[in-house]
């Protein structure tokens, strides 16, 4: 297998846009080839994360369009993947794949998507797809409504008084607002304290308005390169030395929902092929599409034992200048959460750190970064592993 490397990324402000799905693919993408010295017309294949464009803007067959927007060549094929959160970084993990095997040199990967156009009644419908449609969904279930079970079951599990995990969730809400207004491209830069989180309207129980991530639009997009081809062309090339993706069914399927069984299978594939542990890895953009979901995530990563991932969130291991920074670029929480672009977005905030380009919100001495993005009710994980040269 060829060695992969990320030449370039581009990602536009998160939040809401008036630009379309595809003014924001090419507004992430003519960044990501400026980075690389390259232009479209040097792309070999495109595959792009988009999840609801049928329901945000009547486009479905979006990725051909994309390709003919930023230019690139009509040899070139376009490919959109589906995977609900994780689609982007579905998508960009296979263009890793391509690459090694030595099928294309250099393809364009990333995501786009425009959530808050459908509004917060059709966004809710349309993201509740993502579960079971037969067995699961005619019971009412939301995401907000699957992680408030996730939070109860941790706390019944691990003998947790509730009010004292919700005082967890909570720290894990104001430490990645207090990241987001160190990033510019975030959806939210605005300090938020545990009274916020606390005093804010309940959603599903016991989660609060505080405790979830919002609605946003935006778009990222990576350059993925062979190694031996392109390593010379910039300054600062991260390798992606480990990927893993794994598929656990509907939920219904699985027994205990503060361990997700494709998220433990997806991370020991990546940490396998990358020849590393958890305790290697330095910094960490994981799915907090909730702040439950970042606790259970942490120890599914294996940066904590399970059932001490909110301990260690009080104890600061997981701030900036923690152990183990989690979500510097302040997460899905207050970044934002474009569903088809986030994973894309993730891989943007690692390279940065990898590269020491993020500023205020910089983690110190970053080698190796890990990639963690969840699509669907725990039916989907895919994880990647960066590493500076």
């Amino acid at each position: 297998m060829k060695e992969v490397i990320i030449l370039g990324v581009g990602m536009t402000k998160f939040g809401i846009s008036k630009l379309s799905m595809k003014e924001m693919f090419a507004e992430a993408a003519m960044d990501a080839l400026s980075e690389s010295n390259l232009e479209a017309k040097n792309m070999e294949a495109l595959f792009v994360g988009n999840v609801l464009g049928d329901f945000e803007e009547s486009q479905i067959n979006i990725a051909p369009f994309l390709a003919a927007e930023i230019g690139m060549r009509v040899e070139a094929p376009a490919t959109r993947f589906e995977n609900a959160c994780a689609s982007a970084t579905v998508a960009i993990r296979h263009a890793v794949l391509m690459v090694a095997s030595g099928i294309y040199d250099l393809v364009i990967a990333g995501g786009t998507e425009r959530t808050a156009i459908m509004g917060t009644p059709l966004a809710t419908k349309t993201f509740a797809m993502g579960s079971h449609s037969e067995y699961e969904r005619f019971t009412g279930i939301t995401f907000p409504g699957v992680f408030g079970m996730v939070a109860h079951q941790y706390a019944a599990k691990y003998d947790i008084p509730l009010d004292v995990l919700k005082q967890s969730m909570a720290a894990t809400a104001v430490k990645n607002h207090r990241n987001g207004t160190l990033n510019p491209l975030a959806h939210f830069r605005k300090e938020i304290t545990l009274e916020t989180v606390l005093g804010s309207a309940m959603i599903a129980h016991p989660l609060q308005l505080f405790d979830c991530c919002p609605f946003s639009d935006g778009a990222a997009a990576v350059i993925i390169a062979n190694a031996s081809k392109y390593k010379g062309r910039i300054a600062k090339p991260v390798f992606v030395i480990g990927s893993g993706q794994a598929t656990a069914g509907p939920l219904y399927r699985q027994k205990d929902l503060t361990r997700m069984v494709a998220r433990e299978a997806a991370i020991k594939c990546a940490y396998d092929q990358a020849g590393i542990g958890p305790a290697d890895v330095d910094v960490c953009e994981l799915h907090d599409c909730f702040t439950i979901a970042e606790i259970v995530a942490s120890e599914a990563l294996g940066f904590f034992e399970f059932g001490e991932g909110a301990a260690a969130v009080d104890r600061g291991d997981t701030s900036l200048g923690g152990r183990i920074p989690i979500n510097p670029s302040g997460g899905l929480k207050a970044k934002g959460h474009p569903i088809g672009a986030t994973g894309a977005a993730q891989v943007y905030e690692i390279v940065k750190q990898l590269r020491g380009e993020c500023g205020e919100r910089q983690v110190k001495d970053a080698r190796v970064g890990v990639v963690d993005t969840l699509g669907g009710d725990f039916s989907t994980v895919c994880n990647l592993v960066l590493r500076r040269q």
